[in-house]
């Protein structure tokens, strides 16, 4: 069988843990998003899920909570596809 735009990785949910790594540190998401050169409007639509990271964004992400980037952005497990 083929593949098909509905197999597409873009129609994966994508959940994060910015907010709690962020809460952890006591950072304001201003605070976050000073240390990653983006709006504090940015941090909000990533920790609300309307936004997904470049990967580039993804990397500094990862690189200033110290953390792999799979364990701060995960599928969704309760999607039903």
């Amino acid at each position: 069988m083929g593949w098909s735009a509905c197999d597409s990785p873009a129609s994966v949910v994508v959940n994060n843990k910015l907010r709690e790594l962020r809460a952890a540190r006591q950072w304001s998401q201003a605070d976050l998003a000073d240390r990653l050169d983006v709006s504090r409007q940015t941090i909000n639509s990533i920790e609300t899920g309307r936004y997904d990271p470049s990967l580039p964004l993804a990397f500094k992400i990862a690189a200033v909570f110290d953390q792999p980037i799979d364990t701060l952005f995960f599928p969704d497990s309760d999607e039903s596809k």
